[in-house]
């Protein structure tokens, strides 16, 4: 499937009812996928190790935060497109690009002052994308009653 540089992506196994749409950068130089989290807490649940996260779904809003619970698969050094390392948790996600659903991993980091408030990298990609770097929102927009629901929003735009 071709899709452009950027995307509306969902993430229907996190949250209540899943997360999305979401504003995505489609970025073949990331090998892990990145999504803006906040309030990150780290906890035992059956002897197991879990996260608990927040996110804001509408890029430059800070509304309808969305509150997550879900176990951590893996924690990793992530070294930035700057240079700096930080150690991230790691989880495993069903994501949902162009109408195909794959399941990746993805690491949970603020991107406050990024562009997007994802990054699909290319681990996820590789299950069947290619990107064209001329294109954006190959898959369309959100519905015309998503985007009016975001109307309005503080410092949001659709």
């Amino acid at each position: 499937m071709v899709a452009g540089w950027r995307e509306w992506v969902r993430l229907p196994g996190l949250g209540p009812s899943g997360i999305g749409p979401v504003k995505a950068k489609l970025d073949t130089g990331a090998r892990t996928s990145a999504l803006h989290a906040f309030d990150l807490h780290e906890f035992e649940r059956d002897g197991l190790a879990w996260v608990r996260f927040s996110i804001h779904p509408w890029q430059r809003s800070a509304e309808d935060a969305v509150y997550v619970e879900c176990p951590v698969h893996d924690r990793r050094t992530i070294r930035s497109s700057t240079g700096h390392t930080q150690e991230r948790f790691v989880v495993l996600t069903e994501l949902e690009l162009l109408g195909h659903t794959i399941t990746t991993e993805v690491t949970l980091t603020r991107r406050d002052e990024m562009g997007f408030r994802m990054l699909v990298g290319r681990e996820a990609l590789r299950q069947g994308f290619l990107v064209d770097s001329g294109r954006s929102y190959v898959g369309g927009r959100p519905p015309r009653k998503v985007r009016r629901k975001n109307r309005g929003r503080t410092g949001a735009t659709s």
